[in-house]
């Protein structure tokens, strides 16, 4: 059985979404709610295992909601924008929903929610302003990618790092490489990626390579000299 929470705010929509979702016995919605302050206090009311989350509530962001979570849970997005549009909110969400919904579209739904099948993306390149919905096992938030300071490969996952602590995700390093903005991180060993706009000073080292200092970050990073010729380039 899993505790569904429905954030819309439009009490039609609830409606449509709450009808729909009875024909799931594995469903027991425990709570609704139509703006940010009521969604917050029935999710720490509830606790709920999945919520159903417009993007654009009356004046508000349905984002802004998963900032004030303090336990895990999983978010289905409903919202009017095309796939192509919510990029920002892609990593780790389960699910998004089109509007107007579908029987079909919700199956499909509910079927990645039973068997924790996250929903396939098309990767594209992120802009610096862009901002990724991470969840790991303590929390659910929207990360800037302009704040990420580095991150870091850790077996299958990758820990991202940031000035206001660290997250791990299972992204690897490659799809990393691939999507952030090249001009703004710069891959200074195997297994780490920084953002050049948080380096804070370089200093040479006897055999050719360099320690790189971040802000917010006490121990420095060693550029293997595979990339030390890029980043003199780079940060010259």
């Amino acid at each position: 059985m899993y505790k569904v929470l429905i954030v819309d705010d439009e009490r039609l929509a609830r409606r449509e979404m709450r009808l729909m979702l009875a024909g799931y016995p594995e469903i027991q919605i425990v709570g609704e709610a139509d703006d940010l302050a009521s969604a917050a206090t029935a999710a720490e009311q509830y606790k709920p295992d999945v919520m159903f989350l417009d993007i654009q509530l009356a004046g508000e962001s349905g984002f802004d909601l998963l900032e004030r979570l303090t336990f895990p849970c999983k978010i289905i997005f409903v919202t009017a924008f095309d796939v192509y549009a919510i990029r920002a909110f892609e990593v780790n969400a389960l699910d998004y929903l089109l509007k107007p919904l579908s029987t079909q579209r919700l199956n499909v739904a509910i079927r990645r929610l039973k068997h924790d099948e996250p929903v396939p993306h098309h990767p594209k390149k992120f802009e610096y302003d862009d901002r990724l919905f991470v969840a790991d096992h303590n929390r659910s938030c929207f990360l800037k990618i302009r704040n990420i300071l580095c991150i870091q490969s850790a077996g299958d996952y990758t820990e991202v790092m940031t000035q206001a602590g660290k997250y791990l995700l299972s992204k690897p390093m490659k799809e990393w490489e691939d999507r952030l903005p090249e001009q703004y991180f710069l891959r200074i060993h195997r297994g780490t990626m920084i953002n050049i706009e948080s380096v804070d000073r370089i200093e040479p080292m006897p055999n050719q390579s360099f320690r790189v200092y971040l802000s917010h970050i006490a121990e420095p990073f060693v550029v293997s000299r595979r990339y030390a010729t890029k980043i003199k380039t780079v940060l010259k």
